[in-house]
């Protein structure tokens, strides 16, 4: 039952002619207490393979109960595109195209890969000054990479401006490669021998102004994303990848190096002139919570650009 006083206090607000002295203040109670359902059900995602966070090449079963992935079963083998089939129908020189798209996102580096391949078979010396550019445009792509890495891992867990902010500056290398080649996305700059052009002064001087503005900005990711309170509690402590399960696995790259093994090619192998610089190998150190989690994993791209522009 409403007191009379409320009623008229209603009857005078609904007049306009409400004094606040005449209202009196009251609680109601209600009749049945009504406790809330929180629990939660299971449920199974299909996640891709048409999913475009996959592009098309994995689909996972996750098992979900609310946020949280209980299980994920993956069924790979959907982007087997028969390129070794191909390359036997091809000259060595020829199959270069085809190695920009293995990885779109390190076009450069795989054009490496295959030419060092080739000119081992071939016995080819290469000159140094070509040895050194294939190694700058490695470094720069693994820079681009490593960016589109860190955008869109930000985007994923709800942070949208790290991604605006990674493609920006990913788009000053795009031109830096257009300038030397002509491509922003499948170069085929080196070739078995070599590479298709020299670089001029003139991109010398552009990749040096470009570097000199994106140091500083490595530091400005770390307090936008890395540091972040929210992203560290979403990927400190999750998707542990021990030291042993990675050498189990035979994992390698980033993802190794985030187990906090010291694994790298360009250390173990010398496969460029890298020796002639002085750099370090990235490693996770479980600084946020356990030594192989989700944030190490990530944390050793960035580490590993500061080395990329310290090459």
């Amino acid at each position: 039952n409403i007191p009379s006083e409320s009623q008229n206090a209603i009857l005078e607000r609904q007049n306009g002619t409400l004094m606040t002295s005449s209202v009196k203040t009251f609680v109601t109670q209600p009749e049945i207490d009504v406790q809330a359902d929180v629990a939660s059900e299971e449920m199974l995602v299909n996640m891709g393979p048409q999913h475009p966070s996959t592009q098309g090449v994995l689909r996972l079963v996750l098992r979900t109960d609310g946020e949280m992935v209980l299980e994920a079963v993956p069924h790979i083998g959907y982007l087997h595109r028969c390129a070794e089939k191909i390359g036997e129908s091809l000259a060595y020189y020829q199959y270069t195209p085809y190695t920009d798209r293995m990885d779109y996102l390190a076009g450069m580096n795989n054009n490496v890969g295959w030419c060092l391949t080739v000119e081992k078979l071939a016995k080819l010396e290469l000159p140094r000054r070509a040895q050194y550019i294939r190694l700058i445009m490695c470094e720069l792509n693994r820079i681009a990479s490593h960016l589109v890495s860190m955008g869109t891992y930000g985007l994923d867990m709800g942070a949208f401006t790290p991604f605006l902010y990674a493609f920006r500056e990913r788009e000053f290398i795009l031109d830096l490669f257009e300038a030397a080649c002509g491509a922003r996305l499948t170069y085929s700059y080196a070739t078995p021998g070599g590479l298709m052009h020299d670089l001029t002064a003139a991109w010398v001087e552009k990749c040096l102004e470009f570097l000199d503005y994106f140091e500083p900005k490595i530091a400005e990711y770390d307090q936008l994303l890395s540091f972040n309170h929210l992203f560290i509690k979403r990927t400190a402590n999750i998707g542990v990848l021990t030291r042993e399960l990675a050498l189990g696995y035979c994992i390698t790259g980033p993802m190794l190096r985030g187990s906090g093994i010291a694994w790298d090619f360009r250390k173990q192998r010398d496969y460029l002139p890298y020796g002639d610089f002085e750099w370090s190998v990235a490693v996770g150190d479980g600084r946020m919570g356990t030594l192989g989690d989700c944030w190490d994993r990530y944390y050793v791209r960035m580490q590993e650009m500061r080395e990329s522009v310290k090459i």
